[in-house]
């Protein structure tokens, strides 16, 4: 045990499986855990990773910007700083047997199936049209095998840069929605009580309820006047939320979860964020918004024209013809600028006559200026049908994608009944703290509130938890070193991780994963002793060892041999193999 223990709680053997998946972190692991997902936040928020970015020249004067503008700085950064990595098997593979025997204990097998894309979930009716198992690479795991989908804390997103195919930092969608939690508390200043982690089956993304409220998605930010401009990047952030079940609210105040009968998240909060999402993902219905919704739907484009005088004389042009040349210049159809991308199209493009069956979409722009129309009246939405008299597609299919398309009521978690609220003290961290200030006030609040406690475990901070849980973690869930050095002798090994760089990826006394330090070709001593015993102990796993940190040495002591690496972690601890 480390040297602080009289201060660390021991963790309990029914919980040592949620602890050790706060080391690994697998899209699997935050569904059974969801304790796990706000954790994450509290660890980046807690590494000096994120803090150091405000002293890059791209953050200079970022006091004197707008909240609004500097978000939007901050997006940039993480634009040009990570990468959106979607490989299956970065972090190995395991089974599905293997896995819902760990999770036996939780949650019963149909009901991961139906909520996870690892064990079968396909979403709704769009995903299977899209074959999303062959788009997510998963066609190729067609037996029991599955792979890890980790989501990575900030030290090991930076980390992708020494992989080899990386040049800049990755992570997936639970690890880049995360970040962006943790760097807009610290560089934008907004509250933790404004951001809402809001996680489906198949994706991640913040609600951030400002102004009218704006979407992380990966890398990039939704406002609402993006959700609806029906551009190819708008049409994938709406996918989730339109196709899947919301399975987890993840806040300060707490969580609620699709599945457990319990949440707890503050009833409050949680109806409040629902309203604000709910007035986000509505909109009017106006003459850009049909625009918008046609540029979406390209299939409907063909029952519509557009009038455009050339010359004096009236000409009329395929709605489609138009909104395919918005690819080739910076106009668009939709707004004040379509004239601008009319005159630059070629007059051959046009017909003297007006083209028929076919409607004139400009009369849209005359009616919506003296008449406001609102898709849940039905008066209204007669009156607008009239107006879509198509030959080609019933008048009350494009109504109907209309509405859809203005209007989004996601699935959330207590769509089929009431949750029983379960309270748990709101992580307390007012916007202004340092960086140290917030870890005194997560150990301060980590008694009594197990996501606080869970984010010293989830950063891998070695002074401040008790060990065995990353040790789990590390010997049960680190197949890539394991199965990579499969063909290479002990002798090899060891030279191997003798020779690596004694660098770590992880500041402080933060440690690496093994399949982190065998991934990144860099490791602290410590490090590399946990990750030879990982090594070692899937060749011999009836033999115990233990691993040792003293001073400047860290020692693996393994059957009758001891290796030993040099270490500057500053660690003094023990982990032995089988755990006590």
């Amino acid at each position: 045990m480390n040297s602080l223990s009289a201060s660390i709680p021991t963790i309990s053997p029914e919980r040592l499986e949620e602890y050790s998946s706060a080391a690994t972190l697998s899209d699997m692991e935050i569904f059974i855990f969801p304790n796990l997902f706000y954790s994450l936040v509290l660890a980046n928020l807690m590494s000096p990773r994120i803090w150091r970015w405000r002293d890059d020249p791209w953050f200079t004067n970022f006091s004197k910007l707008t909240p609004y503008r500097r978000i939007l700085r901050l997006r940039q950064f993480i634009m040009d700083n990570y990468v959106f990595n979607l490989d299956l098997e970065t972090w190995g593979l395991t089974t599905q047997e293997r896995e819902l025997e760990r999770f036996a204990p939780y949650m019963d097998r149909a009901t991961i199936a139906q909520s996870n894309a690892l064990f079968g979930y396909e979403g709704d009716r769009f995903y299977f049209d899209i074959d999303i198992r062959r788009h997510f690479g998963l066609d190729k795991f067609t037996s029991n095998v599955i792979p890890y989908w980790k989501t990575e804390t900030v030290e090991a997103m930076d980390a992708f840069r020494f992989y080899p195919g990386y040049t800049h930092g990755a992570g997936e969608c639970v690890s880049l929605s995360t970040l962006y939690a943790a760097a807009l508390y610290i560089l934008c200043e907004i509250p933790l009580e404004d951001i809402y982690l809001v996680a489906t089956p198949l994706h991640s993304q913040n609600f951030v309820d400002m102004d009218e409220g704006i979407l992380t998605n990966n890398r990039r930010l939704v406002t609402k006047s993006m959700w609806f401009n029906g551009t190819e990047l708008s049409t994938k952030a709406r996918r989730a939320l339109e196709n899947e079940q919301v399975t987890i609210v993840a806040h300060s105040t707490g969580w609620i979860h699709a599945v457990y009968p319990t949440a707890t998240i503050a009833p409050a909060t949680y109806d409040h964020v629902k309203s604000r999402l709910g007035d986000y993902l509505q909109t009017q219905v106006s003459a850009e918004i049909i625009f918008n919704f046609l540029r979406q739907n390209p299939e409907r484009q063909r029952c519509f024209q557009i009038e455009f005088s050339i010359s004096g004389k009236p000409r009329w042009i395929p709605a489609e013809r138009a909104y395919a040349f918005e690819n080739s210049c910076p106009y668009k159809v939709s707004d004040r600028t379509r004239e601008k991308l009319l005159a630059e199209m070629d007059e051959d493009e046009f017909f003297p006559t007006p083209l028929p069956d076919r409607i004139p979409l400009n009369k849209f722009d005359d009616a919506f200026r003296h008449h406001q129309v609102d898709l849940n009246n039905e008066e209204d939405r007669q009156k607008l049908g009239r107006e879509f008299d198509c030959y080609q597609v019933e008048t009350c299919d494009i109504l109907r994608e209309l509405q859809a398309f203005c209007i989004l009521n996601p699935r959330w978690p207590d769509r089929a009944g009431p949750k029983r609220h379960t309270p748990m003290p709101p992580i307390d961290l007012p916007v202004g703290l340092s960086r140290e200030d917030i870890i005194r006030a997560l150990e301060q609040q980590r008694a009594a509130n197990p996501i606080a406690d869970l984010a010293f475990y989830t950063a891998r901070d070695m002074a401040r938890i008790d060990p065995r849980p990353f040790l789990k973690a590390a010997i049960e869930r680190s197949p890539v070193c394991i199965d990579e050095s499969r063909a290479m002798d002990l002798t090899e090994i060891v030279a191997r991780l003798q020779q690596l760089p004694n660098e770590s990826t992880y500041d402080l006394m933060r440690v690496a994963q093994p399949d982190e330090v065998w991934h990144s070709g860099r490791g602290d001593g410590f490090e590399k002793a946990v990750t030879l015993a990982t090594i070692l102990h899937a060749r011999e796993p009836d033999t115990p060892f233990a691993v040792q940190a003293e001073d400047d040495t860290a020692t693996l002591s393994f059957g009758d041999t001891d290796y030993a690496f040099p270490t500057t972690k500053g660690l003094s601890l023990k982990l032995e193999w089988p755990l006590a």
